[in-house]
């Protein structure tokens, strides 16, 4: 992450954040970090709405919102950004507004597009980190390169039904495994929320892990999800991991990190 100098934590700012300083983990140092970092989210649905919003709350000093979506009435089951007389908006607009309001002092980017070519990888390289909270395999391949071709951090994740999954690509190490690593080029036939049902409470615990875990990637703490894949079973109350290796003839990350 870019480091930069001269921003120092005023009364307000000290009161907003006093939770987050406490822990021993983050404090001063840790906050001045956020504040300095910038994060870019791709797709503001079940999993972007609250990961941006806790992004926002944490104080990332510049969110990048990412959508070319309205909002509709069937979002809002599980899209908490958005309230009913929000339809027909703007996704990126709509939550750049709403997260501006929940953190004044932060700075506040909507991309009202789909990210894909030049300008995904534009955005990709002035970020600290990348948060993929999209819901095709197309985009997802798309964001993956980008992040590996950039060595930047990628938090991915996925819901459906009452089901979830989370891992962070580091990018950055000769072991680390991408994307394209986990599924391949030809991954099974996907399956869409608005054909099989989704659970909204599974995408907003999906989402704010996406949101932790960025955190814990940008302050260098903790065990971040580094090669592991977590998976939810909201059903069953159950969570499993799996270990990610990177695949020795991936045409996207060997080339760059092998």
């Amino acid at each position: 992450m870019t480091q930069k100098t001269g921003i120092d934590l005023n009364d307000p700012q000290l009161l907003r954040y006093n939770r987050q300083l406490m822990l021993p983990h983050i404090g001063i140092e840790g906050q001045t970090r956020l504040l300095q970092s910038q994060v870019l989210l791709i797709g503001l649905g079940g999993l972007g709405s609250p990961a941006a919003m806790y992004l926002a709350a944490c104080g990332i000093g510049h969110l990048v919102l990412a959508d070319d979506d309205r909002i509709e009435l069937a979002n809002l089951q599980r899209q908490i950004l958005y309230r009913s007389n929000d339809q027909g908006q703007e996704k990126a607009h709509t939550a750049k507004q709403v997260t501006a309001a929940l953190n004044p002092e932060i700075q506040v980017s909507a991309l009202n597009e789909r990210l894909s070519g030049e300008p995904l990888h534009e955005a990709v390289a002035v970020a600290d980190i990348v948060l993929d909270a999209t819901d095709n395999f197309e985009s997802r391949m798309a964001i993956n390169q980008a992040c590996v071709e950039q060595t930047t951090p990628l938090v991915s994740a996925a819901v459906i039904r009452m089901e979830g999954q989370i891992t962070v690509f580091h990018n950055q190490q000769p072991e680390d495994a991408c994307y394209q690593c986990l599924f391949g080029v030809d991954p099974t036939p996907e399956e869409r929320c608005s054909e099989t049902g989704i659970l909204g409470p599974v995408a907003g615990v999906l989402g704010s892990m996406q949101a932790a875990e960025a955190i814990k990637c940008l302050l260098d703490i903790g065990a971040p999800l580094y090669n592991r894949l977590m998976v939810y079973d909201a059903l069953q109350a159950d969570w499993r991991q799996i270990e990610l290796t990177a695949d020795p003839e991936c045409p996207i990350c060997r080339p760059i990190l092998a």
